[in-house]
């Protein structure tokens, strides 16, 4: 670009060396990505790595992206923030080649692209790194990051170990590049996923949900990375509900509402709440009304019981808590630590090795349900309620519809369903209703819904059974903010009618504002039982990474 008569050379205060114009504001308006340096006069403009404009995708009758202009400059972390079904995913799945847009254009460093697929995603330099990670578990991170690469790469191990290395170093990432991916952490994988693209060259990075399987110190060393990610001028997009971490690492914000574009805005200039109004179009409260457990009693006790998984390794190793009437049990560890089978145990779905859990029922009954199966549970009518992490697998039938669905609870229970549809399809629209559960009708099959409305249907379905013990895996796990503080406050209804609450969740800030006391996984045993009042973010994650118990007091 021409230097214009006026400009000369400065620094912002992010450390850029850049040239500024002093000159008013108003006549730069036209040329889009403006920061204002210093006063009213001094402007910079920065250079737009990639830009959409008026992108239009539609699956059938569904507009998912509705004209849509959006901009990431280089050198700058952007997030993207959208409720579920606001186009988010299909918009960035356009950039990786997955999608091609119906109208539209792409333009890459000033000139028009076309991406019909994401081997011309990766030509361009672009590389998203997905949330369920792609890598094959019994090769190296070096063979992975080369898998598919054109030419003779495999006879060059040597050479390609020390490119990785130069790359790790250059970033600041922690990885062995002859390690198996077997015998990796979560975090590790996702480095192997991240150094992959750069292997190939990107420039612009797009991640989905990085730290939803994360610690807190984990998620600290990957924000740093990011950060000297940026400082090389690499560009990042990043897809995540968690606001306290758009306003910690971003330095833009875009909005999606219902397809639409609704603006970017500065993240300084931000606040949970400014970019939760952009996203729902009002006002919403991000409170969570924590009230103290009202006479507890033990309801569910759990006495050191094993498990192995269907490899035949340790699932859960001599795990011993209770869960209590009236209160939220907050269950965090790191993704495979336990949680999945800890819960299915409980609800008669996991083999136990050793150890027993037992029932205690408000009549003042207690029963031994570590030996039965899960419909000898509901026999007993324990009204045991189940949100599996699994949601088509094992919550719900994806090719029945929402009517149907319902009357799955029923069958289960032996009630003579054939004669009364009414019941169960009342139940369905209540659901529909209450939860803004999005479907063209009760008769719609599961299947044909998003993920986040499928949560919704689950989660509404197990709580309207009334249940004495209401266990949840992930809950809020795809939802939008709002979406998600409707089912906190569920939580927070069965907590306050005497119902024994055990949430696995991901989100730490969550767990802490939500829950009363929290139960630490780590390697299938239990590190800590911490008061949720007291314990901090930071105490959570060393115990989420200790193969030994925690300091905080068990219960």
């Amino acid at each position: 670009m021409t230097k214009p008569p006026s400009a000369q050379s400065n620094v912002c205060a992010n450390g850029f060396s850049v040239e500024t114009a002093c000159v008013p504001r108003f006549l730069f308006r036209y040329m889009g990505a403006i920061q204002i340096v210093r006063g009213d006069f001094c402007s910079v403009e920065k250079e737009y790595a990639i830009e959409l404009k008026q992108v239009t995708k539609c699956f059938g009758d569904v507009i998912a992206n509705d004209k849509v202009d959006l901009s990431v400059r280089k050198g700058e972390i952007l997030s993207i923030l959208g409720e579920n079904g606001s186009g988010k995913t299909t918009l960035m799945n356009i950039l990786s080649g997955i999608y091609s847009p119906d109208t539209g254009r792409i333009f890459m460093d000033g000139k028009e692209v076309t991406i019909r697929s994401p081997k011309d995603s990766f030509a361009l330099g672009i590389g998203m790194i997905h949330q369920h990670f792609k890598l094959i578990n019994v090769l190296t991170a070096a063979e992975n990051i080369i898998l598919g690469l054109p030419g003779k790469e495999r006879l060059k191990m040597n050479q390609v170990i020390d490119e990785i290395n130069s790359l790790t170093q250059k970033y600041g990432f922690e990885l062995n590049p002859t390690q198996k991916i077997y015998d990796m952490s979560v975090s590790q994988k996702q480095t192997v996923e991240i150094i992959k693209v750069l292997y190939r060259g990107a420039e612009i990075l797009i991640l989905d949900e990085p730290t939803a399987v994360l610690t807190p110190q984990e998620t600290k060393k990957l924000f740093d990375v990011l950060r000297n990610m940026k400082n090389t001028g690499k560009s990042i997009v990043i897809i995540t509900h968690k606001l306290s971490e758009v306003l910690e690492i971003s330095d833009r914000v875009s909005v999606l509402r219902k397809g639409k574009y609704i603006g970017t805005v500065e993240t300084g200039a931000s606040t949970a709440e400014s970019l939760t109004e952009m996203m729902v179009g009002e006002k919403v409260s991000l409170d969570i009304n924590r009230d103290e457990p009202v006479e507890p009693v033990k309801r569910i006790e759990v006495r050191g019981i094993t498990c192995r998984s269907k490899e035949g390794n340790f699932a859960l190793k001599e795990i011993s808590f209770t869960a209590n009437s009236g209160e939220i049990l907050g269950i965090a560890g790191i993704a495979g630590s336990g949680q999945k089978e800890l819960l299915e145990a409980i609800a008669g779905l996991q083999e136990i090795e050793s150890g027993e859990i037992l029932y205690y029922a408000p009549e003042g009954n207690t029963e031994k349900i570590s030996e039965m199966k899960a419909a000898d549970i509901r026999n007993l009518k324990i009204n045991l309620a189940f949100v599996p992490e699994d949601r088509l697998g094992m919550g719900l039938v994806g090719s029945m519809d929402l009517t149907d669905n319902m009357l799955l609870r029923s069958y289960q229970e032996g009630k003579y369903f054939f004669a009364d549809r009414e019941t169960p399809k009342k139940l369905a629209l209540d659901i529909v209703d209450k939860l803004d559960v999005v479907t063209p009708g009760v008769d719609t099959p599961v299947r044909r819904l998003s993920g986040g409305n499928v949560q919704k249907v689950l989660v509404g379905r197990e709580i309207a059974s009334n249940p004495r013990v209401l266990m949840v895996a992930y809950p809020v796990r795809g939802l939008d903010i709002n979406s998600s503080y409707t089912i906190y406050n569920l939580l927070n209804e069965q907590k306050k009618k005497g119902v024994a609450v055990i949430c696995v969740g991901e989100d730490l800030d969550v767990l802490l504002e939500l829950c009363d006391r929290i139960l630490v996984l780590a390697g299938g045993k239990v590190t800590g039982i911490a008061d949720a009042r007291s314990v901090t973010k930071d105490e959570l994650g060393l115990m989420m990474t200790s193969s030994k118990r925690g300091g905080h007091k068990h219960g």
